[in-house]
């Protein structure tokens, strides 16, 4: 281990350092969407099906309120056409949770071989807690592949600087730590991998090597449906060397064994995706049917550009302004390598418009703009660009490190503040919230309760935990609540 340690550089100490530190802070719960996405695993490995009768009644109780009637059973509109509980969530995360909750397992039964007496159900302690710390672990994955990809582009502490301001001033941390059910730290991996892989291999990729990216991108739409927008990147390619084969003088010889290759990483995309495939002819009836909105009821037509970046209801930039400098850096990757940079903008913008174009484009219940956590390593790469441009116009790079890491610390101290608003419900985690109110708890509130509130979230989580979720109940009519008040 020492050795292994020797071999990083300083920064990537620091990053692993940052990480083992930051691990406290894993919240071990299944909540909301996170039913969805932790229920195939759960079902798969305990009961051997894909009912999620059981799953969905062991959610939190604001998910599982919404679900059943006045008998405490889910309603008849909870079930599909085929009898099946209704689950549009994807099946890649719980793909990625298996090989450690299958180990998980066998230790919780062999433990209880030995009189141990812990539940095998899937949610006691042991299994929770391996979703959770797998969760953090596929993130700060993501962060030190995106660290590694940066530096080869701009010097090593612009990398560094970009991928601490990337990881504590995005959404990246409330899903890594706080829901770590949710899919948004799995995808950020999934693409991360995805893009480390095209960019290795894209001067000369051999036919293994585009059956193994074919491999990886499956995979990654396994984990998150919209970031099939990153295949952009092979096409790209493809087209790129088409165009090459076909001028001055077309080479068919070129284009054939290009073609072969394509169709190659095609059918091993394919077959990546079976997991999906499979799991959505089970649930819906048919392999395409995601359970998600139509695709022709969609604002194809009229996205809402505008509210996606800066609106109070979950605005990107508004939400988290850090990724406004990453952004931009993706034009000035452009003079580090002109094609990368081309291709990454246009990826961005694909999955930009996509979003903007979806029914629910403010995700909802999410803190700032959840969607876009998927593209982490691109907001990595793009800050640590600008961040390397803007020192130049500095005479003196010492301030110029300075300068711009201050710079950074105040936008990752104003997200932490909003986390913890957001967090603790005192802003609306489903609707729009009012400025002037979040920056005044910034000042006020945040600074009173933030001692006290971490207290309880690593001491007494539980009860902490339970306080969050009665500000998530929908409100109950006075009959009702009259009934539940003990006479």
């Amino acid at each position: 281990m020492r050795a292994l340690l020797k071999s990083f550089s300083g920064p990537e100490r620091l990053l692993l350092a940052l990480f083992v530190l930051s691990l406290p802070f894993v919240n071990p719960t299944v909540h909301g969407d996170g039913v969805g996405y932790y229920a195939y695993v759960r079902s798969l490995l305990i009961d051997g099906d894909l009912r999620f009768e059981n799953e969905y009644l062991a959610g939190n109780a604001a998910f599982v309120l919404r679900r059943t009637d006045e008998q405490g059973r889910l309603r008849p509109d909870t079930y599909t056409n085929t009898g099946y509980v209704f689950n549009n969530h994807s099946v890649g995360p719980s793909l990625l949770w298996a090989p450690f909750l299958v180990l998980t397992h066998g230790v919780v039964r062999g433990a209880n071989a030995l009189e141990a007496d812990i539940p095998p159900d899937g949610f006691s302690w042991p299994y929770l807690w391996t979703m959770a710390l797998t969760t953090a672990g596929y993130g700060f994955a993501a962060l030190w592949m995106a660290f590694r990809l940066a530096r080869r582009y701009v010097a090593e502490r612009w990398a560094l600087l970009a991928t601490l301001g990337i990881w504590f001033g995005s959404s990246l941390p409330v899903y890594m730590y706080f829901n770590p059910a949710w899919a948004h730290a799995h995808s950020a991996f999934t693409v991360t991998v995805f893009l480390w892989y095209w960019q290795r291999t894209r001067e000369l990729r051999t036919l293994r090597q585009w059956a193994l990216l074919g491999l990886l991108g499956g995979l990654m739409v396994n984990v998150y449906y919209p970031t099939g927008v990153l295949l952009l990147l092979p096409l790209l390619d493809a087209l790129g060397g088409y165009w090459s084969a076909w001028r001055p003088r077309p080479d068919l010889r070129q284009v054939a064994r290009q073609f072969g290759t394509h169709l190659i990483f095609l059918l091993v995309l394919v077959v990546a995706l079976l997991p999906t495939l499979i799991t959505r002819q089970i649930l819906f009836g048919h392999p395409l049917r995601t359970g998600y909105a139509d695709a022709q009821l969609w604002n194809w037509t009229r996205p809402v550009l505008w509210e996606v970046l800066f609106s109070a209801h979950h605005g990107l930039l508004s939400w988290t302004p850090v990724l406004l400098p990453a952004i931009v850096g993706l034009w000035w990757l452009r003079k580090k390598d002109r094609w990368l940079g081309n291709a990454l903008g246009a990826v961005f913008l694909a999955y930009y418009y996509v979003i903007a174009a979806y029914l629910h484009w403010h995700g909802m219940s999410s803190f700032g703009n959840r969607f876009f956590v998927s593209l982490t390593p691109l907001f990595v790469l793009g800050l640590a660009a600008t961040l390397e441009r803007v020192a130049g116009w500095f005479a003196e790079p010492r301030r110029a490190f300075a300068v711009q890491a201050g710079a950074l610390a105040l936008l990752v101290v104003w997200n932490a503040g909003l986390i913890f608003q957001w967090g603790t419900r005192m802003i609306p985690a489903r609707e729009p919230v009012v400025w002037s109110e979040v920056a005044r708890n910034q000042v006020t509130a945040v600074p009173a309760r933030l001692l006290e509130t971490v207290r309880s979230y690593l001491f007494a989580r539980d009860a902490l935990m339970e306080q969050i979720e009665a500000h998530d109940l929908p409100p109950q009519p006075p009959e009702a609540d009259s009934q539940r008040r003990p006479e």
